[in-house]
C-alpha cells in the first residue's frame, strides 16, 4: 500500500531523512516512532506529496508520488499534527468539501458524517465556524474528513494530541475497523505505550535513519519498547559525541 525506497530528504547540508525504506501493507497500522527531529513528520509529508524530496521514491498503491502525485492522492488522507482548517466554514461545510473534492455520493457522505459526527459526539457543533472550535474538535473534523472518502491509505501525525481519552479510545477502534476492510494507516507517535499495544508493526527512526523495523516482538524482543527506544536513542548520543 505504502512503500518508501530509499528516501534521502535534505535541508541544506543536513539530511533529514537519510536513505528510508518502509514497507505498510494492506490491512496493516504501522506506528512511526521518534524524537522531535528524528523525521517522522518530513517523511510522512513526502509521502503525502507535501515536500518533494533529493533521492529515492514513493510509491501509493503501486504508483509512483513523482510519476502521478494526483493519482497517489486520490487514494491516500493525511492528517498533521496541527490540523489547519479553514475557520470561515462550519464543521459541516469544511466536510462536504472534503467531500465534494473526492466526489462522494451526497448519501454516502451523508451516512459516513453522521456515523463519525455522533461518534466523536460532535454533531451538535457541525453548524458552527470551525473558528470557534477547541484543538480537540478541530482535530475531530479533520479525522472525520480522512474516512469520509474511503482512502486506501490514512497518514495521521501525532493523531492523538489534543483528544480525551473517549476520542482517543474510539479513533484506535475505528482504525482497526479501517484496516480489517482492506485499508492500511501509517502514524508517528511519541506515545510507545499505544503503538505497542495498537500497531501490527513499527519502525524506529533516529537522526533521518532507520533504526528498527518490524512487528512489535521483532522490533523489542525481550526488552519493553521504552527500553528499546532509549537505548537507540544513547546509541545516538554517543555516536554524535564520538
Amino acid at each position: 500500500m505504502l512503500r518508501i525506497e530509499n528516501l534521502t530528504k535534505s535541508y541544506g547540508s543536513k539530511k533529514a531523512v537519510d536513505d528510508l525504506n518502509l514497507h505498510i501493507l494492506p490491512g496493516e497500522i504501522y506506528g512511526f516512532i521518534g524524537h522531535n527531529g528524528a523525521g517522522k513528520t518530513t517523511t510522512l509529508k513526502a509521502a503525502a506529496g507535501i515536500h518533494d524530496f533529493n533521492e529515492g521514491d514513493i510509491y501509493i498503491n503501486g504508483v509512483s508520488i513523482k510519476k502521478d502525485p494526483m493519482l497517489c492522492k486520490k487514494n491516500i488522507a493525511y492528517i498533521p499534527d496541527n490540523p489547519d482548517l479553514y475557520d470561515f466554514m462550519t464543521g459541516i461545510g469544511y466536510l462536504n468539501f472534503i467531500a465534494d473534492i473526492y466526489q462522494v455520493s451526497k448519501e454516502e457522505r451523508e451516512e459516513k458524517i453522521a456515523k463519525y459526527a455522533d461518534m466523536f459526539e460532535i454533531t451538535k457543533d457541525l453548524a458552527q465556524p470551525l473558528k470557534s472550535y477547541s484543538h480537540g474538535m478541530k482535530q475531530k473534523i479533520a479525522l472525520i474528513s480522512a474516512f469520509i472518502h474511503n482512502p486506501k491509505l490514512i497518514m495521521l501525525d501525532e493523531p492523538f494530541v489534543g483528544l480525551d481519552p473517549k476520542a482517543s479510545f474510539l479513533l484506535k477502534e475505528t482504525m482497526r475497523e479501517f484496516c480489517n476492510d482492506g485499508g492500511a494507516i501509517f502514524f508517528s507517535t511519541h506515545v510507545l505505550e499505544v503503538a505497542e499495544k495498537l500497531c501490527d508493526k513499527i519502525a524506529i527512526i533516529s537522526g533521518g535513519k532507520l533504526k528498527a523495523a518490524g512487528t512489535i516482538d521483532e522490533v523489542k524482543g525481550d526488552e519493553s519498547l521504552i527500553e528499546v527506544f532509549l537505548e537507540l536513542d544513547k546509541a545516538k548520543e554517543d555516536e554524535a559525541n564520538a
